[in-house]
């Protein structure tokens, strides 16, 4: 089966991010964005005061997602706008009419039951997930095959990911790597050694000479 094979250096996003030593070690490390999860029932949950502060310490350049669950549009610009998000991450079901409804730029999210999910929204930037009924950060990996011969240039890989397994995906040529629970010591705290080998996992192999 063909694969979509990219010379570009693909996008690290660590997500569940809850305190500024997470948020600029995950920085240094390389990481592209940092997701902030603003699903009150998730234990990575913060406030917009939370994320604004964490925003506040930033470098420049760096893509911040704020994450949400049955939001609606308005209510999800609000927080965007306030905590200094870049990108509305859309992690429930929806269709184009919601996306077209924000302002802000946004990702939407599929979480995919079987093979003929990963096509959805494929004119767009789409994160894909495995689908489970939790939402986000729940370690279930998605079966690679689903994704031969499909042009993965526009998705962000999520679901399962860890510094030891994510090598496998990166012949898919994914736009990016999304992990939160894979470089965690603990709900919410991230492990800086497992973000650093995360992101060296992904960017090393197609950096080196």
């Amino acid at each position: 089966m063909r694969r979509f094979e990219s010379s570009r250096v693909p996008r690290v996003k660590i997500c569940g991010i809850t305190n500024v030593e997470d948020a600029l070690a995950a920085v240094e490390a390389g990481a592209d964005a940092l997701g902030f999860v603003f699903y009150e029932k998730s234990p990575r949950y913060v406030t917009v005061d939370q994320a604004a502060a964490i925003v506040r310490e930033l470098p420049p350049f760096v893509e911040r997602v704020g994450l949400f669950v049955d939001t609606r549009p308005a209510e999800a610009d609000g927080i965007c706008a306030r905590s200094g998000m870049s990108l509305a991450q859309i992690h429930f079901d929806v269709d184009e009419s919601y996306l077209h409804a924000l302002h802000t730029p946004a990702l939407p999210v599929v979480r995919a039951k079987e093979p003929e999910d990963v096509l959805d929204f494929a004119g767009r930037y789409r994160l894909v997930d495995a689908f489970c009924e939790s939402y986000g950060g729940a370690g279930k990996r998605l079966n690679l095959e689903w994704f031969e011969g499909v042009d993965c240039s526009r998705i962000v890989l999520a679901g399962g990911l860890t510094p030891e397994n994510v090598a496998e995906a990166l012949r898919y040529g994914f736009y990016g790597y999304d992990v939160s629970s894979g470089v965690e010591r603990e709900k919410g705290k991230k492990d800086s050694q497992k973000v650093r080998a995360f992101v060296e996992a992904v960017k090393g192999a197609r950096c080196a000479p």
